[in-house]
């Protein structure tokens, strides 16, 4: 925990590691989450329906939030899935609890873009 509390320095080298650590934990959730692979999709499918519709700065720019809304929601679900395997690898409700409820806010944040995408690009499709 000491290593926790002590102040270290600034070293550019250290941020850069950080940053490959971080690369490394987005491909240990694209590798083991299929889920992560549907959001992927579906934040591709938007970013072309974006283009093909020309759509606003504004619109670009919640869109980009949405998308990033369910991408981090999947990846903070993968780390407690994770967490939880290696601190409670028997059965225990609690786990069981404390994964579903990460799950169910994987849902939110999925509900929420796809009401976002919706808004943006319904009127859009309607209208062609």
């Amino acid at each position: 925990m000491d290593k926790f509390l002590t102040k270290k320095n600034f070293s550019i080298i250290a941020r850069a590691r950080s940053f490959k650590h971080a690369f490394r934990g987005i491909g240990i959730m694209l590798r083991t989450q299929h889920n992560a692979w549907v959001h992927m999709v579906a934040a591709i499918v938007a970013i072309v329906l974006g283009f093909k519709f020309d759509i606003s700065h504004a619109e670009w720019s919640v869109l980009v939030l949405a998308m990033g809304f369910v991408l981090a929601s999947e990846a903070f679900n993968t780390a407690m899935e994770i967490d939880i395997d290696l601190t409670s690898p028997e059965y225990h409700p609690y786990a069981k609890a404390t994964k579903d409820v990460a799950a169910g806010a994987v849902l939110i944040s999925v509900v929420v873009a796809s009401v976002i995408g919706l808004i943006i690009f319904l009127p859009k499709i309607i209208l062609n």
